[in-house]
């Protein structure tokens, strides 16, 4: 299944109104995530962050409780369909917030010199573990060179179609 696939399938799904403008949905070939806009919280204007902050909190809260039944059924419809896991998120004020996302074991064939940079990360206090140090890597490439991921990953669509085609 193509993500285009994936996202209408899952645009088919979603409830009229959940969110206030469609979600983002992104898979790999694990996981299916799936995070909507909630309206931000409507407070006089007088009002300080900390009030702000615990409005937005319930608020999620709330669609977290009051969506969960439908959101675990739509969540089982695509494991079964799609063969991933499904996770969930929210955006509220610019902040995006996860409920359930995988954590998937890689293998990893590092030499010593790799090894090094990741416990150099963990020994200066911006990882706990070698794990999350490499996680803290890719996040790090990602966000440096998010245009040229995406022009790969959009190459790798094209090439994916031409395979299904096949030879004329």
């Amino acid at each position: 299944m193509t993500i285009d696939e994936i996202q209408r399938w899952v645009l088919g799904r979603l409830p009229d109104g959940w969110f206030a403008e469609p979600p983002e949905i992104e898979a790999d070939d694990d996981e299916i995530l799936i995070v909507g806009a909630l309206a931000d919280a409507d407070l006089a204007e007088d009002t300080g962050s900390g009030g702000i902050q615990a409005a937005r909190a319930a608020r999620v809260q709330r669609f977290r409780e009051e969506s969960r039944d439908l959101r675990m059924r739509i969540a089982r419809d695509a494991e079964r369909r799609f063969g991933r896991k499904v996770a969930w998120g929210i955006m509220i004020g610019g902040e995006r917030k996860l409920f359930t996302t995988l954590s998937i074991p890689v293998m990893t064939r590092l030499r010593l010199s790799e090894r090094q940079v990741l416990d150099t990360l963990v020994q200066a206090g911006v990882a706990r573990s070698r794990s999350e140090a490499l996680a803290w890597c890719v996040r790090l490439v990602g966000r440096h060179e998010a245009e040229w991921i995406s022009e790969l990953r959009e190459a790798l669509v094209r090439v994916n179609e031409l395979r299904r085609r096949g030879p004329a």
